[in-house]
């Protein structure tokens, strides 16, 4: 039963303390987003800062936390071979220590490239990134079907990405529909 979960859910509900931010950090982890691949010489004009101030401002979001890690993101568009499915997937069993070995299973997928934990009708919604039908196939196979606690699954395969990436909002934005 849920209930069984309520204190894991609730501590992923909990926010943790956290950094407190003023408008240049706001707009400089935007810009860090958007190209993490400039310089501190570009950032900093961009945000009034000397380089030494952005590289100070940064190595405080490290510290933190707030940057986690830093990656190139490739673009599926320009990959052909790589096919995305998004996959939503039902517990049979509702525990911590149920849910805590489904999810090392996933993490010890490369393959697997993004997952939640979500409320509703499905446990999690998993996004898998393949080379092919076959890969996917086998991936399938190894996750979800050999998995002893998952009750079903489906996939949905991604037909256009139409917009990819993992940008967050530090404050809530005012959308511009100019």
């Amino acid at each position: 039963p849920i209930e069984s979960c309520a204190a894991t859910a609730q501590q992923s509900c909990v926010p943790k303390p956290t950094l407190v931010l003023d408008d240049v950090d706001h707009e400089l982890l935007a810009l860090l987003q958007r190209d993490s691949g400039r310089t501190l010489r570009e950032l900093g004009e961009l945000v009034a800062l000397s380089p030494s101030a952005v590289q100070r401002r940064i190595d405080r979001y490290r510290r933190h936390g707030v940057i986690a890690r830093q990656v190139a993101v490739l673009d599926p568009r320009r990959l052909p071979a790589v096919l995305l499915a998004v996959c939503l997937v039902t517990l049979e069993h509702e525990s911590v220590r149920e849910h805590d070995a489904f999810r090392q299973r996933l993490l010890a997928a490369p393959e697997v490239q993004q997952v939640y934990d979500v409320s509703g009708e499905w446990d999690y919604v998993v996004v898998v990134a393949c080379v092919g039908m076959a890969h996917h196939t086998a991936v399938a196979d190894r996750l979800f079907n050999e998995a002893p606690n998952v009750r079903r699954y489906t996939t949905l395969f991604v037909l256009d990405p139409v917009r990819t990436g993992g940008a967050l909002p530090t404050r809530q934005a005012v959308p511009d529909f100019s």
